[in-house]
Parts: C-alpha cells; structure tokens; sequence
C-alpha cells in the first residue's frame, strides 16, 4: 500500500444516501418558496455543509432559510436513513481489506456527527470505525476517534480544512493520504490539502471529478487502485 492514510466521505462513498437526502433537500426547499429539483440538488448542493445550503439559498433569493431548517431537513432525512439506507455496494470488503492490511482509514464528511453516526450505525459500518452502537443514549464502545465532520474545523468542502485535519489527528502527513470522494467539492477540497484523490463514478461522471488519479464505478476496484 502506498499511503499511510485512506480517508473516505460518508454521503453517497460509504452510505447510499445521497438520493434519499436530496430529493428530501430539493422538496423541503421547495415547500418554503425556493423551487429546486432532484437535480439541481445534486448539481449544486452534493457534498455540501449546511452553512453553504443557507449561503446559496441567500445568495439567490435574498432570504434567509428558518431557524429551524437544520433540525427540519434532518429529522426527515433520518426518518428515511431509518426505513431505506443501505451500505454502498463492496464498501464493506473494501474496509475488511484495508483492516485486514493494517492500512489506517477514516471518514471526514460535510454532514454533522449526528448524521454521520445515524448513518453508519443504520449500515452496520459503524462498529467499522471502532464503534459499536449510536441512538439516543450516544455512541458505545471504541477509544480512537476516526470520524470527523465539518463541524469539527467550521468549513465544509470545498475548503481543505476537514482533510487536513482528519491528516492531523490520524497522524499522518498529507502528501501521504489518498481521499475517496464522490462530489466535485470533496475532489477540491482534497486537492487543495495537497491529497491524491480518487473519484467515485457511481452518481457523479469523471469529467465532474477532474484532478483525481483514477476514477472507478464499482467500489470493489478501489483496493487495486489503491495499491
């Protein structure tokens, strides 16, 4: 393995979640006066912090999005992380193999904790991460913390903020961690922390993906890539 560091999304790399929160996204927005397709969710909000949601919104309308449109939008799409959130496909061979290497991996997403923990503890791939149970009593179980959120450094992509610090706190040099992304945000962010970066083809096409090392479709070609 040449990196020292493999440092995954969540949203749409990990959990298959990225249909399921933009069509609730794109039909919240619309229900409070702001008309947004699937597509134009996918287009400019993928990968996306909250903060930019509420920046876009403002930048184009001149409104301000309601107080309490964080906890509305999540709350619907825990809801449906509950009844329909599935594990990208191979992703969980993919982390057996890089546990199964000793190669250290994490996840550094846009979402909040919150989201991100529903999310992989829904798919079973939090106990991946060290950790054995997320709900309303917490998290249970593991020392090492291998999740961070934008949260945790305030921007979200495309800023390199949440990658580098993901680096920091594993330990590891930039230069040698590879990030695995599926949104143009992500793939920026990462080039400007100075990562190889290679772009997930299953929702979003290479040509949006621009400045990875290798593009793939199917999550079970990563580990050759990666090698």
């Amino acid at each position: 393995m040449r990196y020292d560091l493999i440092i995954f999304d969540n949203d749409g790399v990990l959990v298959d979640s990225e249909p399921i929160s933009n069509r609730i996204l794109a039909d919240y927005l619309t229900e409070l006066g702001h008309p947004t397709t699937y597509e134009d969710s996918i287009r400019d909000y993928m990968g996306s912090a909250m903060h930019r949601i509420h920046e876009i919104v403002m930048e184009r309308s001149g409104q301000r999005l309601p107080d309490d449109f964080d906890d509305g939008f999540h709350a619907r799409v825990f809801e449906a992380f509950h009844r329909q959130l599935e594990p990208v496909p191979g992703v969980v061979g993919v982390l057996e193999k890089l546990a199964g290497d000793a190669v250290p991996y994490c996840v550094a997403s846009s979402g909040t904790h919150e989201r991100i923990r529903v999310a992989l503890s829904k798919t079973g791939l939090l106990e991946k991460f060290g950790l054995e149970k997320f709900g309303a009593e917490g998290v249970h179980g593991g020392g090492d913390n291998r999740i961070f959120s934008s949260q945790d450094v305030g921007r979200g992509k495309p800023a390199p903020d949440l990658f580098l610090h993901a680096a920091e706190q594993m330990g590891v040099s930039p230069e040698r961690c590879a990030v695995v992304e599926d949104s143009p945000l992500g793939v920026q962010g990462a080039l400007d922390a100075g990562m190889d970066v290679y772009g997930f083809t299953a929702m979003t096409p290479a040509a949006k993906l621009a400045g990875a090392v290798a593009h793939f479709s199917d999550m079970t070609e990563l580990p050759q890539l990666l090698a």
